[in-house]
Parts: structure tokens; sequence; C-alpha cells
């Protein structure tokens, strides 16, 4: 079924102890849509500047990625720059300047306002809320925060919860949200402010699934090289939706394979910068990494121990 990101379009330097790169492709669309396109047709709405490379976006789009929902406005396109810790487990902005972005107003082309699956990337939440305003019918609608938005735009936020199906954040988003050190509380006070599903990512230690009545999870793939963990959690929610809309449900037991694709695909993004960990990363490739996550955790039934 198809699928639909709305989300930055940006241009990243990234500094970490293994490397660096400028203006690389970045932003929560991009990272979201490289992951998801490997399982399934993605739609992009997003806004970029006069400078970006355009012909770099063009060159995915065979990929099964379509671009067309991106503006082009007069002006500088949205770049970030940061530095990794040596266990690439915290980060330092040093620069964001949003350009185009800062009056980014997403428009949805009229012909995909019934896109059954819809990822909310990590914008303004008002944003989030004009987007929904324009869907029709959504089978699924999954939204990212952050921090900036939690502590600037509460209200808003909360009236965004209320209408989403999942909310996917990373734990000390949870944390800050809930104001619950315990994560598992901290998914269950979320999960009582409307959204039916909550997916708590973990970085290095895996995700966490909480719903009603059940708690499900899913490691990190153990990697002896990783490179650039910018875009990992987008990486994620692409592979996570991804699957959903290519089996085109949205069942418990499916929640738990798309947690497994999830994880598969942050960990390609994190082998290397920007998007180049899914350069060679074709759908085979991707059901081996499953089925090496599926080594990676079953544990066959024992005899009864006399």
């Amino acid at each position: 079924m198809p699928l639909l990101v709305v989300g930055s379009v940006a241009l990243d330097s990234v500094f970490t102890p293994f490397g660096e790169t400028a203006d690389a492709l970045g932003g929560s669309a991009v990272h979201f849509s490289v992951a998801a396109a490997l399982l399934s047709k993605v739609k992009v709405v997003g806004v970029i500047g006069n400078d970006y490379p355009v012909h770099e976006l063009d060159r995915l789009a065979p990929r099964g990625i379509d671009w067309s929902g991106v503006e082009r406005a007069d002006g500088e396109s949205f770049r970030w720059k940061g530095k990794y810790s040596y266990d690439l487990q915290s980060r330092e902005t040093l620069e964001t300047r949003l350009g185009v972005f800062a009056s980014f107003a997403p428009k949805l082309p009229a012909d995909w306002r019934e896109t059954p699956f819809l990822f909310l990337g990590n914008i303004d939440p008002v944003l989030q809320l004009n987007v929904l305003e324009q869907i029709k019918r959504p089978k699924l609608v999954v939204c990212d925060t952050m921090n900036y938005w939690i502590q600037g735009k509460r209200p808003e936020l909360m009236k965004l919860l209320e209408r989403v199906d999942v909310l996917l954040v990373n734990d000390s988003e949870a944390r800050e949200l809930s104001g619950n050190w315990n994560i598992h509380r901290a998914g269950r006070w979320i999960l009582e402010r409307g959204p039916k599903r909550v997916v708590i990512k973990q970085g290095e230690y895996g995700a966490l699934l909480i719903q009603a009545g059940s708690t499900f999870y899913v490691p990190a793939y153990p990697l002896e090289e990783v490179f650039d963990p910018t875009g990992a959690g987008d990486a994620f929610a692409g592979g996570f939706m991804g699957y959903l809309a290519r089996v085109g449900s949205v069942a418990p037991e499916q929640m738990r394979r798309a947690m497994v694709y999830g994880s598969a695909m942050g960990s390609f993004a994190v082998q290397g910068f920007g998007v180049k960990g899914f350069e060679g990363v074709d759908y085979d490739a991707v059901q081996r990494r499953v089925k090496a996550f599926v080594d990676l955790t079953h544990v066959p039934a024992a005899a009864r121990i006399p």
C-alpha cells in the first residue's frame, strides 16, 4: 500500500571519531525514504532551497521514491552540523540553519490525501496537525518528535498525540515527555494520552514496542564498525512503516515483525555517512539481515528437565 512521509530534506555535516562528511543528504524525510523504499513505494512532502543538489534526489528516485511533493523555494536549504563523542552515544550540535524550512507549510497534492500509511517526521507539531487535517481516512498514522518540541510546543504536541496511532521516540524523549524515569512507566503514560502503541528507540540497546497489555523488545544488530548514527532513528521508522505498508496490515503480529525490519534498517544506516550505509543494499540483503535478527533472538524449545 502507498506510504507518505512529511519531514525535513536537509544537508548534514557530521564529525565522528571515525571520519567526517560535509553537506551530505540528510533530514528525516530522506533517511526515512531511503530505508522504506526497500520495502514499499514512498511519497515525500518537504521543502528545499535553490542550493540543494536535486540531482542526488533524482539518483535515489528509481528506488521507488516520489519526490514530486518536495517544494523548491528561493533561499538556503535546511543545514545541520554536529559532532559525536567517541562512543557515538552523545552528540553536540555545532550549527543549525533552518533556511527555507523555517517557513515550511506542508501542502499535500490532492491525489496524495488518501494515502493509507502516513509518517509525520520530526517537525513542528502544529505542522504535523496541519498535515493530519489534509489526510482522509488514514489506516495508520505514526509520528516522531524531539526534546525541542516537547519543551517548546507541549500543548500542541499533546493535542497531536490524541490523533496518532503510534508515537515513535527515543528513551530520553519518552522520559522527558512523561516525567517518568522508568521507560516502561513512561510508555504506559504515553498510551494513556492517545496513541495505541509507542515505540521507544534505545540506540545500541535496541527498541521497545509498548501497547496495552504487552511489551515487545528487539535488540540492536551487533556491528563491529559504526560510522555515523545520524538518521538511524528515521531509518528505523522507514523500515517499520515500509514493512507495514508492504503487507497492508497493522495486526499485532505484523507490528512485531515491523520492529525487526526497523532495527534491520537502522543497522544499515549507521554503516556509512549520510545515506551511504544503504549503498548496495537491496531487498535480498534486507531479508538476510532480518533472518540474522531471528537467529540472534531465537531460543529453541528445550526438553523438559526431570
